[in-house]
């Protein structure tokens, strides 16, 4: 996977030192104590789990330290707001080198396993009533993300648009929607009147099909430009640890899924500079 590439872990890492909180290393007082990992290997093992979506005790074993020393160096760069403000400069970053294309915005959920449920988490209605989560995401024309919220499986998408949308805002990007594109699922007044509350005067969605119309038979409707956002649904969730995830807390899912955001971004831009590498002759 293009997420453990030398060179994109060696840049997601880089920008994610500069975030990491400072640290006084204090001698222990009998001169005994075991040196401490560094934050690169816990990065990279955190990193594999992610991508691959093993346990935490696989990731230490890579990590050169135990599970709890990954967990608790986790929890310590969550409470140090690292991993969002790590996604925060990936999305700077794009939108300084490429940009951001906001004419055509399009939203959309999707379902993923939590078999250890905890917070956020509910019945999937598509995996037998299974514990699950589900992410809800806005994307730009060419499917980057731009806004994101997570409930549990069993949380209608439409219920998921305001809080999608109200991140969308906190990057002062709604004013600069054109046209947002939905999916059938969001087909209700309480949609269009809470898209047309935040001045986004076009709105392309999917009609319902009428009770007892099958299906292939419906009329002509607009689909809108949904594949951006489909196809980013995709991309994330080839992520093991996010299409099956084990963490227990809302913050902890929303850490992993910034991250994955950000490699995301990363790949992309890697991409774009490769493009204007000289060949060699």
């Amino acid at each position: 996977m293009l997420a453990l590439r030398p060179d994109i872990v060696e840049a997601v890492w880089q920008a994610f030192s500069g975030h990491l909180p400072k640290r006084t290393s204090r001698p222990h007082p009998l001169g005994c104590h075991r040196r401490r990992i560094s934050d690169r290997d816990c990065f990279e093992a955190i990193l594999f789990r992610l991508v691959t979506g093993c346990s935490w005790d696989v990731a230490g074993r890579l990590g050169k330290g135990g599970e709890t020393t990954l967990r608790r160096r986790r929890d310590e760069w969550l409470a140090a707001g690292v991993f969002a403000a790590l996604v925060e400069e990936a999305l700077r970053a794009y939108d300084r080198v490429i940009g951001l294309d906001l004419s055509e915005v399009a939203i959309d959920g999707s379902q993923h396993k939590a078999p250890s449920g905890g917070e956020g988490t509910g019945p999937s209605p598509v995996d037998r009533g299974k514990t699950g989560w589900k992410w809800s995401i806005a994307t730009d024309r060419f499917g980057i993300p731009i806004g994101w919220a997570i409930d549990g499986a069993n949380r209608n998408d439409s219920i998921l648009l305001p809080p999608t949308l109200a991140d969308v805002a906190t990057r002062g990007l709604v004013e600069e929607i054109e046209t947002l594109h939905l999916d059938r699922g969001y087909d209700n007044n309480v949609v269009r009147s809470h898209v047309a509350g935040l001045g986004i005067d076009d709105l392309v969605c999917a009609k319902r099909r009428a009770p007892g119309e099958a299906k292939g038979k419906t009329k002509s409707v607009p689909l809108g430009m949904r594949w951006p956002v489909e196809r980013t649904n995709s991309w994330l969730s080839n992520f093991g640890g996010l299409r099956r995830n084990n963490d227990r807390f809302i913050a902890q899912r929303l850490a992993q899924f910034a991250l994955a955001i950000t490699l995301v971004i990363t790949v992309k831009l890697v991409k774009w500079a490769e493009r204007w590498q000289p060949v060699p002759a």
